[in-house]
């Protein structure tokens, strides 16, 4: 299953996903510049986790200043977001450079994470908080 595709001329193209998190990501041939929704990298995270988890992917394929990482990313929070970024980088990786995919694949980077928020359930105030106990 490709859930990546290359247009144009060299652009990479890979979808992340994570709880809410949708991350499509663009990789070309650069000097290792990361836009993510048309602001830095550093602008966007505030939290030096989040930034590393955007680059993990990148440095375990040795290719961190030679490609440009272009993304769009919505829904769920900062933490989420940046799990989405880090698989879509690593799948659109994949795509770019093949030999780079024993590498991501050992880091454990092209495997979604597919824990996702528990619904409510009637009864209850929350998915597993009851009402609290009255003896009188």
């Amino acid at each position: 299953m490709s859930t990546g595709k290359v247009s144009g001329a060299k652009d990479s193209l890979g979808t992340g996903r994570r709880k809410t998190s949708v991350a499509r990501v663009r990789i070309r041939p650069g000097d290792g510049k990361i836009t993510i929704n048309q602001r830095t990298m550093d602008d966007y995270f505030d939290n030096e986790k989040d930034r590393r988890n955007v680059l993990v992917a990148l440095e375990s394929a040795s290719k961190t200043g030679a490609v440009d990482v272009i993304i769009q990313v919505h829904g769920g929070g900062i933490s989420g977001q940046s799990g989405a970024i880090k698989l879509g980088i690593a799948r659109a990786l994949k795509i770019f450079d093949a030999e780079c995919e024993p590498a991501l694949r050992q880091s454990n980077l092209l495997t979604r994470d597919g824990r996702m928020k528990e619904r409510k359930k009637y009864g209850l105030r929350g998915a597993r908080k009851g009402t609290q106990f009255s003896k009188r």
